[in-house]
C-alpha cells in the first residue's frame, strides 16, 4: 500500500498543507545523510537507460509516455534497502531523480527526431548521426535543468500547499513509506515479468495476434479492433478512465463517423493527398479502412492536435505571466538566512546562465542547426519560456497531462516560418526546424520532470544542488543511449509502420513539410482544427481527444480496456484508505507492465536486426478469439492484483 510512514504523521502532513512557511522536511536541513553516492549514481544511470528505452518504444507505439519516477523509486528501495541492507531515503530519492530523466529525454526525442529517419528513408538526407542525436538530446536536457533551477523557489517552496505536483508528492509518499519498499518492488517486478512473457509470446513467438479486428462490409470505411498488449492496458489504468475515454471517443469519431462519411460521399472521387479513388483505397491489396486513415484521418488528427496544443498554451498564459513574476521576485528577495541551509542550496545562477550561453553558441556553430547567433539565442529564450510553462503545468495537472507536444508544435510552426522567411528553405530548413523543435521538446519534458523530482526532494529533505546535478547526469546517460535506441527500432521495423507508428513525429514532419513546401491538405487540417474547437467549447480536454483521433482505433481501444479496470477498482466498496491502496498497487503493477513490454520490445528489435526473429516463431497461431481471451485474462489479473491490497 502507498501509505505514509508512521514517522510521517497526520499532524505533520496537516502542518505541511496549512503552514507551509514552517514546513520541516523529513530529513532536517542540519542533518547530513548519504545522498550523492556511487551506488545511487550507478543504479540511477542504469534505470535512466532502461526506462528511457522502454518509454521510447512505448511513445513510438502509442504517442505518449508515462512517468518513471515512482517505479524507479520503488526499484531503488528494493535494491538499496532490501538487497544492500542500507537505510537511506535520500539515496533512493537520488536514484529516482536520475532514473526518471531517461523517460523525459526519450519523450522529447521520439516526438521529433524520427522525422529525420523518415526523410533519410525517402533519400532526401543522410541518416542522422549518433552524435547529432546526442547533441540535440544533451542540449535540450541540460537547458531544461538549467531553466528549472531559478523556478524552484517560486514554484516548489513558495507555492508549497498550493501547487500539488501529483507525481512528485506521490513519489515522496512512496519513499517515506520505506518499511514496505520490498513488497512494492515485488509488485513492480511481477508486472514487469508477466508483461515481458506476454509480449514475447505475442510478438516474439507469434503464438497469438497482438492486434485483432474486423472491417464492416455493410458500413464501409469502419473497422473495430483492439491491440491486446500489456503496455496499452497499463497506460489506460495509469491515465484513468476519463483520459482513456476521451482518447476512445476521438478514435470512435474517426473510425465510425469520419471514415464512413468519406467512403459514402467520396466513393468515386480522388481526394488530395491520395492518388487513388476512395473505393480503390478500400478495395486494393493492403488497403481497407486503414488506407483511409493514413491518407485522410491523420491530417484531420494533426489539425486537431496542433489546435489542442495552441489552446493549452493560450489558456496557460495567465499562469505563465505569474510564474515569470514569481521567479524574478524570488531571485531578488530570497532570504539570505536560507543560503547556508543544505535544503536551500541550488546550482549557482551565474553558472547556469554561462552554460545556457555556451549551448547557444554551440547551436550557432554546429551545422545541424541552420541558425545565426541571434536565432540560437531565440532558441534559448523559447526554451526558458516553455520550461516555465511546463514546470507550472506539471505542478497543477501532473507530468502525464503536460502538453509537451503542443509546445513543440508551436515551436515548429514558428521555427519553420522564421527559417523560410530568412532564406533557409527546402530540406535544410526542414531539418533545422525539426532539430530546433527537438531541443525545445526535450527542454519542456525535462523541466517538468525536474520540477516533480525537486518537489519530492523538498518533502523528504534532499539537497537541491545534488538533485540538479543528478538530473544532469541522468540527461547525459540517456542522451548517450537514445540515439542507439532510435537506430535499433528503425532498423528493426521502420518508423511510420504498424509496428511503430511514431504518430507524433510523423505529424511533426508533415506539418514542417506542408509549411515549407506549401503542400498541406489544408481542408483536412481545418476540419481537425474546428473539431478541436467544438471539443473545447464542450469543455472536454482537447489533447487526449485529438490524439485518439490521430491514432489507430485499436490503440485507443486497448488503452480504454485499462481504463475500465481502473473504474472497476475505484467502484469497489471500501474505506478511502482501502480504495487508495488498491489504486496505488495497480499503479505499481502497471508501471512494471509498461517497462516489461518496452524491454521485450527492444529485445525483439535486436532479434529483427540480426534476422533471428523468424527463428523463434511457432508453427501455429491461436485464432483471434484466443487473443481476446488472453487479454481479458491479463486484465482480470490486473484487477486481482489491485484487490490483493485489501489483505496487506
Amino acid at each position: 500500500m502507498l501509505i505514509i510512514s508512521k514517522k510521517y504523521t497526520k499532524e505533520r502532513k496537516r502542518e505541511m498543507d496549512n503552514n507551509k512557511k514552517d514546513f520541516k522536511p523529513y530529513i532536517p536541513a542540519d542533518k547530513v545523510v548519504p545522498e550523492f553516492t556511487v551506488t545511487a549514481l550507478l543504479i540511477g544511470i542504469l534505470l535512466a537507460i532502461v526506462f528511457g528505452a522502454a518509454n521510447a518504444y512505448l511513445g513510438l507505439l502509442v504517442g505518449m509516455t508515462v512517468s518513471a519516477s515512482i517505479p524507479a523509486a520503488v526499484i531503488s528501495m528494493g535494491i538499496i534497502r532490501v538487497i544492500l541492507r542500507k537505510d537511506s531515503i535520500l539515496e533512493n530519492n537520488m536514484v529516482q531523480t536520475i532514473g526518471s530523466a531517461g523517460e523525459s529525454v526519450a519523450a522529447g526525442a521520439i516526438f521529433t527526431l524520427p522525422a529525420l529517419f523518415l526523410w533519410a528513408e525517402e533519400g532526401k538526407i543522410d541518416f542522422p548521426s549518433i552524435l547529432t542525436i546526442f547533441l540535440i538530446a544533451l542540449f535540450g536536457g541540460v537547458l531544461g535543468v538549467c531553466f528549472m533551477v531559478p523556478l524552484r523557489q517560486a514554484l516548489i517552496v513558495e507555492e508549497h500547499g498550493t501547487l500539488p505536483f501529483p507525481e512528485g508528492t506521490a513519489c515522496a509518499e512512496v519513499l517515506l513509506a520505506g518499511e514496505e519498499g520490498g513488497s512494492k518492488a515485488g509488485t513492480v517486478f511481477a508486472g514487469l515479468g508477466i508483461a515481458a512473457v506476454y509480449k514475447f509470446l505475442a510478438d516474439g513467438t507469434q503464438l497469438f495476434k497482438s492486434e485483432i479486428g474486423h472491417a464492416f462490409e455493410s458500413y464501409k470505411g469502419s473497422q473495430v479492433g483492439i491491440q491486446v498488449l500489456p503496455a496499452l492496458a497499463g497506460v489506460g489504468y495509469i491515465c484513468g478512465p476519463k483520459i482513456s475515454s476521451y482518447m476512445f471517443a476521438g478514435g470512435t469519431l474517426s473510425w465510425f463517423v469520419l471514415m464512413p462519411m468519406i467512403a459514402l460521399f467520396g466513393a468515386d472521387a480522388t481526394i488530395f493527398p491520395a492518388s487513388k479513388t476512395v473505393t480503390e483505397l478500400l478495395t486494393m491489396e493492403g488497403g481497407g479502412p486503414s488506407a483511409l486513415w493514413s491518407n485522410y484521418i491523420k491530417y484531420i488528427g494533426a489539425g486537431a492536435v496542433a489546435t489542442g496544443g495552441i489552446i493549452s498554451l493560450i489558456k496557460s498564459l495567465p499562469l505563465i505571466i505569474r510564474t515569470f513574476k514569481q521567479a524574478i521576485d524570488s531571485m531578488k528577495n530570497k532570504n539570505a538566512a536560507h543560503k547556508g541551509l543544505r535544503t536551500e542550496q541550488d546550482l549557482p545562477i551565474p553558472v547556469l546562465i554561462a552554460v545556457a550561453l555556451v549551448i547557444a553558441v554551440l547551436i550557432w556553430l554546429i551545422p545541424t542547426f541552420p541558425v545565426n547567433l541571434i536565432g540560437a539565442l531565440i532558441i534559448v529564450v523559447f526554451g526558458f519560456f516553455f520550461a516555465t510553462v511546463s514546470s507550472r503545468m506539471v505542478g497543477l495537472i501532473g507530468s502525464s497531462n503536460n502538453p509537451v507536444s503542443g509546445m513543440t508544435i508551436a515551436t515548429l510552426l514558428f521555427a519553420t516560418v522564421i527559417l523560410k522567411a530568412t532564406g533557409t528553405t527546402g530540406i535544410t530548413g526542414m531539418v533545422g526546424a525539426i532539430s530546433i523543435g527537438g531541443i525545445i521538446c526535450i527542454v519542456a519534458a525535462i523541466a517538468g520532470d525536474a520540477s516533480q523530482d525537486l518537489k519530492t526532494g523538498f518533502i523528504v529533505g534532499a539537497t537541491p544542488k545534488k538533485q540538479q546535478l543528478g538530473e544532469i547526469i541522468g540527461v547525459v546517460a540517456s542522451a548517450a543511449a537514445i540515439g542507439f535506441v532510435l537506430y535499433l527500432l528503425n532498423e528493426a521495423w521502420g518508423y511510420g509502420t504498424e509496428k511503430i507508428p511514431a504518430a507524433q513525429a510523423t505529424m511533426m514532419k508533415m506539418l514542417v513539410e506542408g509549411i515549407m513546401n506549401g503542400e498541406l491538405p489544408w481542408a483536412l487540417i481545418f476540419i481537425g482544427v474546428f473539431i478541436a474547437i467544438v471539443v473545447e467549447i464542450l469543455h472536454m480536454p482537447v489533447m487526449p481527444f485529438a490524439v485518439g483521433m490521430y491514432l489507430p482505433f485499436s490503440l485507443s481501444a486497448g488503452i480504454m480496456a485499462g481504463g475500465v479496470v481502473r473504474i472497476l477498482v475505484e467502484k469497489r466498496k471500501g474505506t478511502e484508505k482501502e480504495k487508495k491502496a488498491r489504486t496505488d498497487r495497480g499503479l505499481l503493477f502497471t508501471s512494471g507492465m509498461i517497462a516489461g513490454e518496452g524491454i521485450v520490445g527492444i529485445l525483439l528489435a535486436v532479434f529483427a536486426v540480426f534476422k533471428i526473429d523468424s527463428k523463434i516463431v511457432l508453427p501455429f497461431q491461436l485464432p483471434q478469439i484466443g487473443s481476446l481471451i488472453l487479454f481479458i485474462a491479463l486484465l482480470a489479473l490486473l484487477y486481482r492484483v489491485c484487490m490483493k491490497a485489501d489483505k496487506e
